[in-house]
């Protein structure tokens, strides 16, 4: 039974990947950060049923014994490094901590693996976000980075420093450059779940206004499901290497409302108003990812349309929200 850590474990990447490898018979473990809200850290776990079925370790991407006392303890096959601050807007309020856990958090772990288990096969969740201001139409694994962000700026700092292990250490160490994907597992600061969870507090009668930033931001916007499944195939390659996974399907935040709110029958344009203090002091004003590398050398692919996608959301919220409505009890 092959053995996998992976770090940020109760993120909705760590979950979804959590749920792959057990379901292909593996043993997986994952890095716990404690806080003051450790009762619901694992609430994404426990929403694909599996919380019982993963190890949770304490420890902390930024202590680098913790790190290596945990990789002699799991003595993992794989390892994926998916923890991060990686909320882009709070990035910019918290660039010193998003620079510790996103680009030194990387850093140390890969430094973990290199003194305890130098076989095990290493994956770097890098980012989209590190084309930042686009060089080129359409971003590959050649287009130039212009980072536009603390947060880009920190996840450019691993990616490179990942490469760096590869070359200098000969770690099996590979880098998927995701593009935006999403679910109901999304973290409600994201702009897709914030749409989603909009939609259906207004639909169901919570709320009268859904507020957002820059409605003309473009992305290229696919399934975590999806995604995780590229992380696993990676490891699973002969040599590492550095891969773009995304849809090749470009939509605005515009849009994207116009789908969630269409999935309930609304029109967008009666519920969302713009503020400008949701802008962004620097903006990655569109996206649009080339996966054909990965198509061709790992065989994947997207399976899930943004359509599919916006529907799942909101009908997750919708039932998130129903539940939680009290109904009166008559006398």
């Amino acid at each position: 039974m092959p053995k996998a850590l992976i770090t940020g474990i109760t993120g909705q990447d760590g979950a979804y990947l959590a749920q792959l490898l057990l379901d292909r018979g593996y043993e997986v473990y994952g890095l716990l950060r404690r806080s003051a809200s450790a009762e619901v850290v694992g609430e994404r776990l426990r929403w694909l049923r599996i919380i019982d079925h993963v190890t949770l370790i304490d420890g902390d991407l930024l202590d680098l014994s913790a790190c290596i006392r945990i990789l002699q303890q799991v003595k993992p096959d794989e390892v994926y490094n998916l923890a991060a601050q990686s909320f882009v807007a709070a990035s910019f309020h918290q660039p010193l901590l998003t620079g510790q856990v996103t680009g030194m958090g990387a850093a140390n772990m890969l430094e973990a693996v290199r003194i305890v288990c130098p076989g095990a096969r290493f994956y770097q969740a890098s980012s989209s976000e590190m084309f930042g201001k686009i060089q080129e139409e359409r971003q590959n694994e050649r287009t130039p980075f212009y980072p536009r962000s603390p947060y880009a700026a920190a996840k450019l700092y691993a990616h490179w420093m990942t490469v760096n292990y590869r070359e200098s250490f000969d770690l099996h160490a590979s880098s998927g450059i995701l593009f935006n994907h999403e679910s109901p597992l999304r973290g409600i600061e994201f702009v897709t779940r914030k749409i989603t969870d909009g939609v259906a507090r207004i639909h169901l009668g919570l709320a009268r206004e859904l507020r957002l930033g820059n409605l003309d931001a473009s992305r290229d916007w696919g399934h975590a499901r999806d995604y995780v499944h590229a992380m696993w195939l990676m490891l699973q390659q002969n040599k590492p290497d550095d891969y773009v996974i995304a849809t090749g399907r470009t939509t605005s935040i515009r849009d994207f409302c116009s789908m969630a709110f269409g999935h309930v029958g609304r029109d967008w344009r009666d519920h969302v108003v713009t503020s400008a203090e949701l802008l962004r002091p620097a903006e990655v004003d569109v996206l649009h990812g080339d996966a054909d590398k990965a198509r061709q050398k790992l065989g994947w692919k997207a399976t899930v349309t943004l359509e599919e996608l916006a529907a799942e959301m909101v009908e997750a919220d919708l039932a998130r929200h129903r539940a939680r409505i009290v109904v009166p009890v008559a006398s």
